[in-house]
């Protein structure tokens, strides 16, 4: 028998496969994640083909996206999350149908991949929101007054390393090579920088 035609291991291919796209939103890069999306969903779709389709479950699983984008967006409603937890199980159990009419998806099977694939999605998507809304550091304002060492001698122009990066750095007067620095105000892609004395530290 064509494994393909089980429809337990079709729900698995397009929760996996969905779960990629998802993924591949989130954090666009190589295409590897598109590409195992692609991959999934294709076989997802060969095996649900010649399954009988509850469109009402499929209706159910896709609204159920809704309550769970609000809930993402907002940290402390968990209530949402349930219902799209619930919407995404119950969709998943009675999306296929048997030739008797019930459920075709193992309801474990389907309460499993729910909530794993909500679990991982919740967590992929915060650290997603968190990553968006954190303050570039390249701003002028975040690097003003940012302490700093310098990685070369700075007479007239240098480098510095300051919050993670190498910046290309000037002063008026020297400030010899691993001499800590701070930045008085920054031009485009070059800093001006000043010693820092220990007693300013």
């Amino acid at each position: 028998m064509n494994p393909l035609l089980d429809p337990n291991v079709a729900y698995m291919l397009l929760v996996t496969g969905s779960v990629l796209l998802l993924l591949a939103l989130f954090s666009p890069g190589t295409g590897l994640l598109e590409v195992g999306a692609l991959f999934m969903l294709v076989l997802a779709g060969l095996g649900i083909y010649n399954q009988p389709i509850n469109w009402w479950a499929l209706a159910i699983l896709v609204l159920g996206v809704v309550p769970f984008v609000l809930a993402l967006r907002r940290w402390r409603r968990w209530w949402l999350l349930g219902v799209s937890l619930a919407a995404l199980v119950i969709g998943s159990m009675f999306l296929m149908r048997t030739p008797n009419g019930g459920p075709a998806v193992n309801p474990f099977l389907a309460l499993f991949m729910s909530v794993a694939s909500v679990v991982l999605l919740w967590v992929v998507g915060h650290k997603s929101l968190e990553a968006i809304g954190l303050k570039p550091l390249n701003a002028r304002e975040s690097l003003e007054g940012e302490v700093g060492e310098a990685r070369t001698d700075i007479l007239g122009e240098g480098t510095v390393y300051i919050g993670g990066e190498e910046w290309t750095a000037r002063s008026d007067v020297f400030i010899p090579l691993g001499a800590r620095v701070k930045v008085v105000r920054r031009e485009g892609l070059v800093i001006y920088v000043e010693a820092v004395h220990p007693e300013m530290k």
